[in-house]
């Protein structure tokens, strides 16, 4: 490139424009409603569900190994929609993956108590044939 040319700066490509001040806006709002739904529903809610299950001796079954796939992999989800969002140029490129990032937590917040719910409906239907058996010993 010459003088003549009238071109300064970048040899390759055209300029890109700063990042907007909303782009960062949107990304700490996104940390702080995952971390929140994490530290204020999640966490009180497994220790909740572990809780029950300690209580009723098995009776309401706990998922673990479920609820820790769905919990990592939806961590790492997250992750990579609020890195993708602070990596965005435009504000409203930033809120999309931001918005998206918040839903995963929620479905993830949720996932253990549809998984509870589900292993308690499947261990109730095991225990109709157990009570019916007890109430056959009983009466005769």
């Amino acid at each position: 490139m010459t003088v003549w040319s009238g071109r300064s700066g970048r040899r390759f490509g055209r300029e890109r424009p700063p990042r907007a001040r909303g782009v960062w806006i949107a990304t700490v709002v996104g940390v702080v409603l995952v971390l929140l739904l994490f530290v204020g529903a999640f966490l009180p809610l497994v220790g909740f569900l572990v809780g029950v299950t300690g209580t009723t001796v098995g009776l309401v079954p706990f998922p673990v190994v479920r609820v820790t796939l769905v919990t990592v992999l939806g961590g790492i989800v997250v992750l990579a929609l609020l890195i993708l969002a602070v990596t965005r140029r435009r504000s409203v490129a930033a809120w999309v993956p931001v918005v998206l990032a918040v839903i995963v937590a929620v479905v993830v917040t949720v996932y253990p108590l549809f998984a509870v719910a589900i292993g308690s409906a499947d261990r109730a239907g095991d225990i109709g044939p157990v009570i019916t058996d007890l109430v056959r010993q009983f009466t005769g």
